[in-house]
């Protein structure tokens, strides 16, 4: 068998914790020994000092020591035996300034100079030792003996048997390793219960499992396409991997802020907060469209899905207009077949002359439409965008048309943002009059110095006022969902992408009782010294897309 710790986390701890409670319960054991021996030596030494004093009263001592000889019968010896037997006490000897012994343990001794110098006690002075003498190890008090004139005569020396002192410290020693048992016994007890605790909530793992789970989370968590947010039962960030720092555009500072904090005010906080609840929530982060999913957590906390719907989204918007154009052209087709029918009928009745007519007719509606858009639009990407929704629009029965007021310079620093912008709000104007009669969109773009202000008015139902904000909500539709995903993304975008120029969107109330979504974008051109030479290859787009909406 291998030596060593065992693997699991439940034995390691419990087998730490009893060591730990066992190492306590022996240096408490130890520390509280070590000053309990001197207590007791301490305790003994002024007992015998106690004595020694309440027997230097005694007047039949200083009497006895004065007026009798040093005798086994003699008054001392009696008087201080009666004193020894009462207190315990190992011996008491009364002695006189020259060192004789007056009493003693035993008698022999009586008259004899005592073993230890009685200096100290003979000048006046107190003393408490332990020390070695004629009937072993003691401790000691010694206590001059004084006369009635206050004259010392003697001294009273009192000895307590250190081996008595001694059984005490053993006695005490069975009763503190019974106390140490006991508290070691309820430690080990309480590092059962505690183990067991940690072994539920590790569910028996070893340490090296729980390792290896944590490096294959950090390798998920940074491997897969999909942001994950982790929250704390306090709404606070405490995980993020690095695809959720890409879509959200944070950082590791975000760790222990709250959604608020981290990310402002928003659609995304509120997702992320929990304030919003859903599955498959649209939100828009900066430029990217998201699809959130929020669950809680059995900690109280929660756990965030983020997924980029971006590309799916322009994909979808490109389907869309795919498909509008696909029944455009289909319209245009059969219309086609009906102007080809009638040009053949008036070849073939020799009407050769209003068959030019109708030719010119025909080209010539198409034509003015264009030129009339590039003349007030430079940009070749807008104007494109505008003739080609003007054909859809014609298609479905709806006036398109570019205020005279119009004027947009080729000198658009974010173009496609714009286009953007501008193509969201015609689809929407287009949605919303697709049916009613004398349907018109009216599209303004106009510049003030370097701000580019775009008007999209229509001839639809409007917007109530309570709704005006709501329709810029990250998922607020009244539209049905498309095939290839969810509505409520376009005008989000919209305002995101003015606002990240720091300019607005708005919506009101048109003259004709539509709606009317206004634009600013300032700092939308640059200055008019570093407008490009335009060359007839710059020019090469617009014509291009000229053709293809012809």
């Amino acid at each position: 068998m291998r030596l060593g710790l065992p693997r699991r986390v439940f034995s390691q701890v419990l087998l730490m914790q009893v060591a730990i409670a066992a190492g306590v319960a022996v240096l408490a054991t130890g520390l509280f020994l070590a000053p309990l021996s001197k207590q007791l030596d301490q305790e003994a030494m002024r007992r015998a000092l106690a004595i020694a004093e309440t027997t230097a009263q005694d007047p039949q001592i200083t009497e006895g020591v004065l007026t009798t000889p040093p005798t086994a019968d003699g008054p001392v010896q009696k008087e201080a035996e009666r004193i020894r037997k009462a207190t315990h006490a190992e011996y008491i000897v009364v002695l006189d300034r020259r060192g004789v012994r007056w009493s003693h343990t035993t008698p022999s001794q009586i008259g004899q100079v005592v073993s230890t110098s009685p200096e100290v006690a003979l000048a006046g002075n107190e003393v408490m030792e332990i020390d070695n003498g004629t009937l072993g190890r003691s401790a000691r008090g010694k206590v001059p003996l004084y006369d009635a004139r206050h004259r010392v005569i003697g001294a009273v020396s009192v000895g307590i048997a250190y081996d008595s002192v001694r059984a005490r410290l053993i006695s005490a020693i069975p009763g503190l390793f019974a106390y140490a048992g006991g508290a070691l016994a309820v430690g080990a007890l309480a590092a059962w219960l505690i183990s067991r605790r940690v072994q539920r909530q590790t569910r028996d793992l070893a340490f090296s499992d729980i390792s290896a789970l944590l490096a294959e989370r950090e390798a998920m968590l940074h491997g897969i396409r999909e942001g994950v947010v982790a929250l704390d039962r306090g709404g606070r960030v405490r995980l993020l991997n690095d695809e959720a720092r890409r879509l959200l555009g944070i950082g590791d500072e975000a760790v222990g802020q709250t959604p608020d904090e981290a990310l402002g005010a928003g659609r995304t906080t509120d997702v992320l907060a929990g304030r919003v609840t859903g599955t498959d929530l649209l939100t828009v982060r900066g430029q990217r469209v998201l699809l959130a999913n929020r669950m809680p957590t059995g900690d109280g906390g929660a756990v965030a899905t983020l997924r980029d719907r971006t590309e799916l989204e322009r994909l979808g918007r490109e389907l869309d207009s795919t498909r509008g154009l696909i029944d455009a052209l289909r319209a245009q087709d059969h219309e086609h077949a009906n102007r080809m029918h009638t040009l053949l009928g008036l070849l073939e009745l020799d009407m050769y002359d209003d068959a030019v007519e109708f030719v010119g007719e025909v080209v010539g509606d198409h034509r003015v439409t264009a030129e009339q858009v590039t003349e007030k639009i430079r940009d070749p990407l807008l104007a494109a965008l505008l003739v080609g929704k003007a054909t859809v629009a014609a298609e479905r029965g709806v006036a398109l048309w570019v205020s005279e007021r119009t004027r947009l310079p080729d000198r658009l620093i974010d173009p496609r943002g714009l286009v953007t912008v501008v193509g969201n709000l015609v689809d929407n104007a287009l949605d919303a009059v697709a049916g009613a009669l004398h349907a018109r969109v009216e599209v303004e773009l106009r510049t003030e110095r370097r701000t580019v202000v775009l008007g999209v008015r229509d001839t639809g139902p409007g917007i109530p006022a309570e709704q005006r904000e709501l329709i810029f909500t990250e998922g607020w539709s009244t539209k049905r969902p498309p095939a290839h995903g969810k509505r409520g993304i376009g005008l989000s975008l919209v305002r995101r992408l003015a606002e990240r120029q720091g300019g607005s969107a708005t919506v009101g109330t048109a003259d004709g009782g539509g709606a009317e979504f206004t634009v600013v974008l300032p700092e939308a051109l640059t200055e008019p010294e570093l407008d490009p030479v335009v060359t007839e290859e710059s020019r090469q787009p617009a014509a291009v897309a000229e053709e293809e909406a012809r």
